[in-house]
């Protein structure tokens, strides 16, 4: 049992074709915010994000996690009659109640259990986690993990003051994707060889989106998120070193041993320290920030997609996946493709 594997037998993105440039928002952060003057420039100096992908309004986070699902599996052969469970693993949704996956599975024709799994921009990378861990348990066999990240809804564009433009700020990072997975038992002994996640649960306040919940149910004022980068940043660069070093020790690895490194993106000055504090090696880094943005849980498999189509993924490769969220969470998954 030990030596069984699940693979990644598919990963798909799907990006919505509208782009929108760093000075497109400063000009619609200096419309909404009358009182606020915004320096030119001063998001992609802060960010290194030079555009970001838009959906449509008509569209909605099930529509893109729907699409990148089709894509997979036309592109591995699996009809959707044969997926025996279907996850929706993201940071937004569609609503709160019933489970977005439900919708998903309409528009995707599968017919199987569905269900939720949220933890911020590691939700995806927690879907892996648990489809490989049914699959292993023997309870399904052909898992699709599912994110669609409709970041673009959640931004505050007003800024009375330069403290609500810092606070305002995270949002002016993102970016709208789809992404899907497709997993199965390892048919060539590759796949999923070690995870690790850890929580840090002290730190989070620190990026909020806080409509919808019991604390506050009702309000626009809580539609949007709001974080302070600073501090996230600080404590990710605190407490995640000494963690992916563990993870390497306990997995008999080292960074040199994988062809591609995929780590969540907020800012490139913020993927510049992780890259330093790591000593990564930056020729493997899949890059996708300075055209993407931060895609929430849907960054890291649009990276694998990315990689894959460009051939800095191929079969036999080690891949090495780190998520970085709020909560704060990090995840670790080491794989051979």
């Amino acid at each position: 049992m030990s030596q069984e594997r699940v693979r990644l037998v598919g990963v798909s993105a799907f990006l919505p074709p509208c782009r929108r440039s760093s000075d497109e928002v400063e000009a619609l952060v200096a419309a909404r915010s009358p009182g606020y003057r915004v320096r030119q420039g001063v998001v992609e100096a802060l960010s290194g994000i030079r555009e970001r992908r838009v959906a449509h309004d008509d569209l909605n986070a099930s529509d893109l996690a729907a699409q990148a699902a089709l894509r997979v599996l036309s592109d591995t052969g699996v009809t959707p009659d044969e997926v025996d469970v279907l996850i929706f693993a993201a940071a937004g949704q569609d609503l709160i109640e019933p489970a977005t996956a439900n919708i998903v599975q309409e528009k995707v024709g599968t017919a199987c259990p569905v269900f939720d799994l949220k933890n911020a921009c590691n939700s995806f990378l927690n879907g892996l986690q648990v489809a490989e861990a049914l699959i292993l348990a023997g309870h399904h066999r052909t898992a699709l993990v599912v994110a669609g990240e409709l970041n673009s809804r959640a931004v505050r564009w007003d800024a009375r003051n330069h403290d609500d433009f810092r606070l305002n700020f995270p949002g002016y990072t993102l970016g709208d994707a789809g992404a899907a997975a497709l997993l199965a038992p390892s048919d060539n002994g590759r796949g999923i060889f070690f995870r690790s996640f850890a929580t840090l649960s002290r730190f989070w306040s620190l990026a909020t989106l806080a409509s919808g919940g019991t604390m506050h149910p009702r309000g626009d004022e809580w539609t949007y998120i709001r974080g302070d980068g600073s501090r996230l940043r600080e404590a990710f660069l605190e407490y995640g070193p000494p963690l992916v070093r563990d993870a390497l020790r306990k997995s008999g690895t080292s960074l040199d041993d994988f062809d591609r490194i995929l780590v969540h993106q907020v800012s490139m000055p913020y993927l510049r320290d992780v890259v330093q504090a790591l000593d990564m090696p930056n020729d493997r880094i899949e890059v996708t920030l300075p055209c993407l943005g931060n895609m929430a849980a849907a960054s890291l498999p649009v990276a694998y997609a990315q990689a894959v189509s460009r051939g800095t993924i191929e079969p036999g490769d080690r891949v090495l996946w780190l998520g970085l969220a709020s909560g704060i969470s990090l995840a670790i998954l080491m794989m051979e493709a």
